[in-house]
């Protein structure tokens, strides 16, 4: 198994998550390669809280240029965990 520090990369906060939060709903970058069951777990297992769904975004490469280099931005994917009523808020997210 995946260590959870791997499957979970970053959170996202913008205002728009920040506003989530009162409904029990995080938003964090993930492994491209992490399925919904793994990235359920690794939650679980670094916050020690109950999961009750989760939702996953991929995000595209994007052309960028810079001057006369041509590239991409890197693929990302987002996962929005709800959290059962039950449980405690998330205390990374204490004071945001």
């Amino acid at each position: 198994m995946k260590d959870p520090r791997d499957i979970i990369k970053r959170p996202i906060v913008t205002e728009k998550t920040t506003d989530m939060m009162a409904e029990n709903k995080y938003a964090f970058y993930v492994d491209v390669r992490a399925n919904k069951v793994e990235i359920k777990k690794a939650v679980e297992q670094i916050f020690d809280v109950k999961v009750a769904n989760v939702n996953t975004l991929n995000v595209r490469k994007k052309p960028k240029r810079f001057g006369r280099h041509n590239g991409f931005t890197a693929a990302k994917k987002k996962a929005f965990i709800t959290l059962t009523a039950d449980s405690k808020p998330l205390e990374f997210f204490e004071g945001v």
